[in-house]
């Protein structure tokens, strides 16, 4: 029988007034004992790093690659003790220009050295520090900047050109930025137009020289971020996190690491290049700094980045899937334009290899000597001393998983959480095989449980238990910042509704299989809300019926159209084409013209104006959001097929049921 990686806590429950039943509570079996006690001392996020640079003060820290004569060169690197005085420089340089504890700092631009010492800074003297990003749409920064009231910007040089076309809106709030690179002299009239201060990053610490001002007492239940998400309904949330979410989720990685043998150390090192905007990669880099360990970041180049991992040489290299199906897809074509000799070889030991993990064998003990011989080469591509490749933010599909668990010579894990989770909920666990293609089991310090989803055929208490996957525990986030409705919403009696639908495995790891809500997440990790798209696109005459899907598995979206039969017929005539309805559906032409007309009517809402930021922030689609492909069906989606409601509502499992031939052709022909 398989090792189960879960313990019952709480009892299920049945349907009861109107709500639905709830299956049993579930923990890690790695917190059979209790889970993991507050670290001592770390009561903030200041706290871990303050504490490591007292245990640390000499160990390398922060690096970048130095551009001599256009040529990157070596890392070079800053310990503990120099970001340290450097912080301290900057935190009172910010309380200089009048920002007091509790303010808003906002930081924009790519990961580097001045992202974390800009952090550490708002960590030091109890700001909160609020990352700003363009990726949730034109307007986002404005609207997060105004809407959590950023009185002081950190921004990339290149970014800053973005952030100034904030005003004069933003500048009711912000009243100094930092850039990290270099500025002009037009750019810094251009603000104080608006009586806003600019400075550069050289000279912006020489402004607390004279003053020191004491540190805040922080406590576990302030608030340290607030980390804005896409919205549902188009506008961003503020997800509030506290000293204390962060704090815990750290216990609980290292509780898991210590548990399977895989313990972070001080001589550990991490590239940084997944946005530190995002809870994931802001987690993990504090579990970096915990400990002591270095940090490399990357130059800000996706295509660059295999250099810098050969260059920075990592431990530990974490990535959503995107990333690791260019991995993926890079090494089958070095496979398969190898020569017959190599691809052979490789197919061979590949096939063993897999084998022996298959059948329960650990991976450094599956096949060595392929590994060595065969494999190594791979590792090499990432630096050559990786021991740990997580992925996160959207599913990594199955394939992709087994055959990097097999190739990579590491342990390939894979991740599950949210924003309002504080990151990592859910991880696979190494010499695991079988529990591929899953999130794995719950981290130590959370308590998890399914809730039944009738309207969907989700039962929470059936032999193989599917619902809604509801968290609690310390890691939750505080609420989203000024909107206590949409809180009360997914904050129900201590627990938090994900909105995801998840399914049991025997061994106690969760399958993702679903979403409660018609809202999809696409590989990048953005969220789609469909109908609000199917109104969009079906506000066009030629459209009878539309049914959006996106895989979480794809980066775009793709569409069953049932089209107009007169409209449809009154183009064909006007073009040329012949044939009855049915051929003219099938046609490539007709396609292409209604394909266009879908990518004018969301080219058309994009450019809506609109008299406020909320709703041109709602109003305009983004680039995820434009539909790739579409099937034209030459019959309208019915009840007869179990496609509608009787009161005409689309019946999406049964749609993705019913067309999954057509969605899966849809994508391999649009690739």
């Amino acid at each position: 029988m398989a090792e189960r990686f879960i313990f019952e806590v709480e009892p299920a429950k049945a349907a009861k007034d109107g709500r639905p039943s709830i299956g049993p509570v579930y923990r890690s079996k790695f917190a059979k004992n209790g889970f993991p006690p507050p670290i001592d001392g770390l009561d903030s996020c200041w706290d871990i790093f303050r504490l490591a640079v007292e245990k640390y003060p000499n160990n390398h820290m922060l690096g970048h690659r130095k551009i001599v004569d256009g040529k990157p060169g070596r890392y070079v690197w800053k310990t503990y003790k120099q970001v340290y005085d450097i912080v301290i420089q900057v935190g009172n340089s910010i309380r200089n220009c009048g920002v007091e504890p509790g303010g808003k700092c906002g930081i924009f631009g790519a990961n580097c050295p001045e992202w974390i010492m800009s952090m550490e800074a708002c960590n030091a003297h109890g700001l909160y520090c609020v990352p700003l990003y363009d990726t949730l749409g034109a307007g986002a920064v404005e609207f997060i900047i105004s809407h959590a009231e950023v009185e002081i910007a950190f921004v990339e040089e290149k970014k800053l050109p973005e952030l100034l076309k904030t005003f004069p809106n933003a500048a009711k709030y912000l009243k100094t930025i930092v850039c990290f690179g270099k500025i002009t002299p037009q750019q810094k009239d251009e603000v104080a137009k608006f009586g806003v201060s600019l400075y550069s990053w050289d000279e912006f610490p020489q402004l607390g020289n004279k003053k020191q001002f004491d540190l805040p007492l922080k406590k576990k239940n302030d608030i340290c971020t607030i980390m804005y998400t896409s919205g549902t309904t188009g506008e961003p949330k503020g997800v509030m996190l506290s000293n204390k979410s962060i704090v815990t989720i750290m216990a609980g990685v290292h509780r898991i690491l210590e548990c399977v043998n895989e313990s972070l150390t001080m001589h550990d090192i991490y590239i940084s290049y997944l946005p530190l905007a995002h809870i994931f990669d802001r987690a993990i880099e504090e579990c970096f700094i915990n400990i002591g360990a270095s940090i490399g970041f990357w130059r800000g180049d996706v295509k660059l980045l295999t250099e810098d991992l050969a260059e920075l040489k990592p431990t530990i290299f974490c990535a959503v899937p995107r990333v690791l199906d260019r991995i993926y897809a890079g090494l089958q074509q070095k496979v398969s334009s190898g020569g017959l000799l190599r691809s052979t070889l490789f197919n061979i030991a590949y096939a063993r290899k897999l084998q022996y993990l298959q059948s329960g064998c650990k991976y450094h003990e599956a096949s060595p000597i392929s590994d060595k011989i065969v494999f190594s080469k791979v590792k090499d591509g990432l630096g050559g001393r990786v021991r740990l490749i997580l992925s996160g933010a959207a599913p990594l599909s199955a394939h992709v998983e087994s055959f990097l668990r097999v190739v990579a010579c590491a342990h390939v894990l894979q991740g599950y959480g949210l924003t309002e989770t504080c990151a990592g909920t859910f991880v696979s666990l190494p010499n695991q095989f079988d529990m591929l293609g899953t999130v794995g089991p719950p981290v130590p310090n959370v308590d998890v449980r399914l809730e039944s989803v009738p309207d969907m055929e989700y039962d929470a208490l059936s032999s193989m238990p599917r619902g809604e996957i509801c968290i609690r525990g310390e890691t939750l986030f505080s609420g989203y910042y000024k909107r206590e409705d949409l809180t009360k919403e997914v904050l129900v009696d201590g627990w938090f509704h994900t909105g995801d639908i998840g399914e049991w495995q025997p061994n106690g790891s969760l399958r993702i299989i679903d979403r409660k809500k018609n809202i999809f997440k696409l590989s990048q990790g953005e969220y789609v809300a469909v109908e609000n798209l199917e109104n969009v696109y079906g506000d066009n005459p030629v459209i009878e019926s539309i049914w959006i899907y996106g895989s979480s598995f794809e980066s775009f979206l793709v569409a069953v159209v049932s089209p107009r039969k007169e409209e449809v017929e009154k183009w064909a005539n006007q073009n040329g084409l012949s044939g009855d309805f049915n051929s003219l559906c099938g046609n490539s032409a007709v396609k292409e013209y209604i394909l266009g007309e879908l990518t004018k009517a969301g080219k058309e809402k994009k450019k809506a104006e609109s008299l406020c930021l909320r709703d041109s922030l709602s109003s305009q689609l983004k680039g995820f959001e434009f539909v790739k492909a579409l099937h034209l069906d030459p019959v309208p989606f019915d009840m007869e097929r179990d496609l509608l409601t009787p009161t005409f509502k689309k019946k999406r499992p049964q749609l993705l049921k019913h067309y999954k031939d057509v969605i899966d052709n849809m994508y391999k022909g649009a690739k």
